[in-house]
């Protein structure tokens, strides 16, 4: 028997593409708020990281100069991303720079997050306290 001789077999296949009619659509309208989600952490985190690694490079600036015995605040203000918070604290013959920023998330109901950077200096031998 020819598969043109079979009746069944077009009646078949036309009542099963009736029955998927829209199942990509109903799979797309389940998956897409999910793939959203995943996209905006994604870049949130990209962000994150990049906020991260300028806060770091800010408080080395910050410890450096501190340590030579300049002004470090405003040494890792000039480096600190935008909206972040120094601080400079002398501990003995160590100087501790800390660097805190907020990272913008992507959406706005997200909640905020704040990342932070650390460095440590020693105190250049002949600097006198650094004026914070």
């Amino acid at each position: 028997m020819a598969p043109s001789d079979d009746p069944n077999g077009s009646a078949r296949r036309r009542s099963c593409g009736r029955r998927e009619r829209g199942s990509f659509t109903a799979e797309l309208a389940a998956g897409l708020p999910a793939l959203m989600l995943l996209l905006f952490a994604g870049l949130t985190s990209v962000d994150a990281v990049t906020t991260r690694a300028a806060c770091v490079d800010a408080a080395r600036e910050a410890a450096l100069a501190a340590s030579r015995g300049e002004p470090g605040v405003p040494a890792g203000a000039r480096y600190a991303p935008a909206g972040a918070e120094v601080t400079v604290t002398v501990d003995g013959d160590r100087v501790v720079a800390t660097v805190r920023a907020p990272v913008r998330t992507v959406g706005a109901r997200l909640p905020r997050l704040t990342v932070s950077g650390v460095a440590v200096a020693a105190m250049e031998p002949g600097a006198s306290g650094p004026p914070l």
